[in-house]
């Protein structure tokens, strides 16, 4: 059973990697170690995780694996797209993680921030709105391929744009994207988009393959993917659980998924994919399980009156407006 995919490029992308979102400074050395230690060979970090040098420090301790095995990933943030600014970002987080090239860099959202200069990730205005860069994505993808041309990167591709904004640049771009990195889990299963991407060649990662139940605006009635009875009487059959079901769905798709953790038996759990297989009648099942209207969890957001509100959906290149 396969373990990795081929990207356009020929080259294996790992199914399964170790996401860092949200993982502590403190812990996310140990998680990158104890991830390589049980055979992850794909670790996915972004310079706004706040925490690649620790990741960095997590794979230098890795000293029995070469780093040519290893497919590390970063995300080129908000407030440098601006194309002088794109080279300077990826050095300092090839610097942060202790390698001399990335496999992945990717523009982590289609719409960009001001750099003000000081390094703050969330420049803001006194009235405490984002102060946005209308900097276009076509811009910012041309400095990503300088970096694909000069060696620091193997691949670039693209985080949470829509079919339409991906579409733009394949047609515009040299380096046709080859990844796209997007919240996908049984609740929200991205098939539209996941098809478009087959039909253009893009492999698909899912960032929140288990809905991400940690995130810190999650309400106490939220639904729990990992507590799904569909997906405990399936794992119950295979004699897996809710979790490896809901990521097993991706991977038979194809789809590349990066669960974070930072607890040693989970890591290694979330990687024990390829000794069951589920069934079509399983696939369907599952597929029916998608939410359109609350499915998706991870959007970027303030309070508003008391209810959440998409804090970025004015800006031009803000993506979910779109229907995939």
């Amino acid at each position: 059973m396969a373990t990795s995919v081929k990207l356009s490029s020929g080259a294996d992308m790992p199914l399964v990697g170790l996401g860092t979102w949200k993982s502590k400074a403190g812990e996310v050395e140990n998680a990158v170690k104890a991830a390589i230690d049980c055979g992850y060979r794909h670790i996915d970090c972004a310079s706004c995780y706040g925490n690649e040098k620790e990741v960095g420090a997590g794979l230098n301790a890795a000293k029995d694996v070469d780093r040519k095995d290893i497919f590390i990933t970063s995300k080129l943030w908000n407030t440098m797209h601006a194309p002088e600014d794109v080279k300077p970002a990826c050095k300092k987080s090839m610097e942060d993680l202790g390698v001399d090239y990335l496999d992945l860099y990717l523009i982590h959202w289609p719409y960009g921030f001001q750099n003000t200069g000081t390094g703050n990730n969330f420049p803001k205005n006194p009235d405490g709105t984002i102060i946005y860069s209308d900097v276009s994505f076509i811009e910012t993808w041309s400095a990503m391929e300088k970096l694909v041309d000069e060696g620091l990167c193997k691949h670039i591709g693209l985080s949470n744009f829509n079919s339409k904004q991906i579409a733009e640049v394949f047609e515009k771009g040299r380096i046709k994207p080859a990844v796209l990195q997007v919240e996908c889990h049984p609740y929200f299963n991205q098939s539209r988009l996941i098809n478009f991407c087959k039909e253009k060649g893009i492999v698909v990662t899912a960032f929140s393959p288990l809905g991400s139940p940690d995130r810190p605006w999650a309400k106490s009635d939220d639904p729990i993917i990992i507590e799904d009875p569909l997906l405990k009487t399936i794992g119950d059959k295979h004699n897996k659980t809710p979790a490896q079901v809901a990521l097993r769905f991706n991977v038979q798709r194809g789809v590349i998924v990066i669960p974070k953790s930072v607890t040693p038996a989970r890591i290694a759990q979330n990687k024990e994919l390829f000794d069951f297989e589920l069934s079509e009648e399983d696939m369907k099942a599952i597929e029916g399980l998608q939410r359109n209207d609350t499915g998706r969890v991870c959007i970027p957001a303030v309070e508003v009156d008391g209810k959440r509100v998409p804090r970025d959906g004015g800006h031009k290149y803000y993506p979910f407006n779109e229907e995939y």
